[in-house]
């Protein structure tokens, strides 16, 4: 059975950086897309990143945030830089066991397993 794990959440102040890190079981990073997504209190799930053989970004996080993975640990890293207030939100990881990133990634229902997230608080 496929599990996800987030770590690397906490507080961070405005124009701050933090990584959150994905460790895989039952999945391999060589071969399978992984996907990051967020959700702040009162807002849908937003699908926010998504690593296959290509890499994609939602508009709001490019530029500032960027995957990284450790094919060897089966960990996709989140590097978050130049953090807003606006990205407040747990943070989530998500695979479908797919090789590819789905058609309309952004979307909570490409994704069949999830992790349990991890809290990432933006604020002075």
């Amino acid at each position: 059975q496929v599990q996800l794990v987030e770590s690397g959440g906490g507080l961070v102040q405005p124009g701050g950086s933090l990584r959150l890190a994905c460790k895989a079981s039952e999945l391999d990073l060589n071969w399978y897309a992984v996907a990051w997504f967020r959700q702040a209190p009162g807002k849908e799930r937003e699908g926010i990143s998504c690593m296959g053989n290509i890499q994609y970004y939602a508009d709001s996080v490019e530029g500032r945030f960027t995957m990284r993975k450790d094919n060897y640990r089966h960990i996709l890293y989140l590097e978050m830089d130049n953090l807003e207030p606006e990205d407040t939100a747990v943070y989530y990881c998500a695979s479908d066991r797919a090789a590819s990133c789905p058609t309309g990634w952004q979307n909570e229902s490409r994704f069949r397993f999830w992790g349990q997230g991890t809290q990432v608080t933006v604020s002075s």
